[in-house]
């Protein structure tokens, strides 16, 4: 009796990691679909992120596709910042360990602000460098 009860739990374990697998691989398939059309994506369990010229596309990652996509462009961003801990950090020498790590955008309106939340520093970090060059290059471009 024990023995049955014991093998019905692993048969029950094996079944909701075949269904946590097949759920995991539809939210990839999603995303490898949704960023051929950028020129720089990224993709963790918190967001997907795509860059085509200056505008950033992000959103959230679901079995049934991408949801909440937003679109900004990086000409109307005040500032770029990294947080981690709920606290600003240097780019260039970041933490090595945190909670609550993003890429804080800021716009004209103090109230306008997106945050893209990431599972690394070391990526975010590389993305908010990455951006941050492209912003300053956006800065010194003449406007027509």
């Amino acid at each position: 009796m024990e023995r049955g009860l014991l093998w019905l739990l692993l048969l029950a374990i094996f079944i909701w990691l075949a269904w946590q697998g097949r759920s995991e691989y539809q939210k990839v398939e999603a995303y490898r679909n949704w960023a051929q059309q950028f020129e720089r994506s990224k993709y963790d369990i918190y967001a997907v992120l795509g860059q085509k010229s200056s505008n950033l596309t992000w959103g959230k990652p679901t079995p049934q596709g991408l949801i909440k996509l937003e679109t900004f462009s990086l000409k109307d961003v005040q500032s770029i910042r990294l947080i981690v801990n709920e606290k600003p950090v240097d780019m260039e020498t970041p933490p090595s360990k945190g909670n609550g790590i993003a890429l804080e955008f800021s716009f004209s309106d103090p109230e306008a602000t997106v945050r893209i939340p990431f599972t690394e520093i070391s990526l975010a970090a590389e993305w908010g460098k990455h951006l941050q060059q492209e912003f300053v290059r956006l800065q010194l471009e003449p406007t027509e």
